[in-house]
């Protein structure tokens, strides 16, 4: 499909436990996650506007094709660590995105984990059932 001769931009995107790798190649739109069109990817319409948000911020549509993989974590954290690739490859592609990309916060590493189970809980913070006697 892609050989490494074609110049790309490249991003690398973190979300939860997802890890995206994401190349930009000059082109029309296609957006390809690990080898697969994004529609059989992404089953939910949601998940597939999360990725595309930071072509329509920084004015790009259709003038990028994608080429992500993404590994760990579930479906919707892959898609907030593709977001997050584009994002930061539209940077390399272009300096000239950053600040509407920064200001709509796609360059931003979210920080949110699961938080860890804790000894004496039956998770982060779920206690054990309570009984008078």
């Amino acid at each position: 499909m892609y050989t490494s001769a074609k110049p790309y931009f490249y991003g690398t995107g973190r979300r939860k436990k997802s890890t995206a790798r994401v190349r930009l190649y000059p082109g029309t739109g296609v957006i390809t996650v690990n080898g697969k069109n994004v529609d059989e990817y992404f089953g939910l319409e949601t998940l597939k506007l999360i990725i595309s948000q930071p072509f329509g911020v920084s004015e790009n549509e259709g003038k990028f094709d994608v080429v992500a993989n993404v590994r760990g974590g579930g479906l919707s954290g892959q898609a907030g660590a593709i977001r997050h690739g584009i994002a930061r490859a539209l940077v390399v592609a272009d300096a000239e995105n950053r600040p509407a990309l920064k200001k709509a916060g796609f360059l931003t590493r979210d920080p949110r984990m699961k938080e860890r189970k804790k000894y004496g809980l039956k998770g982060a913070r779920r206690a054990p059932q309570f009984s008078k006697r």
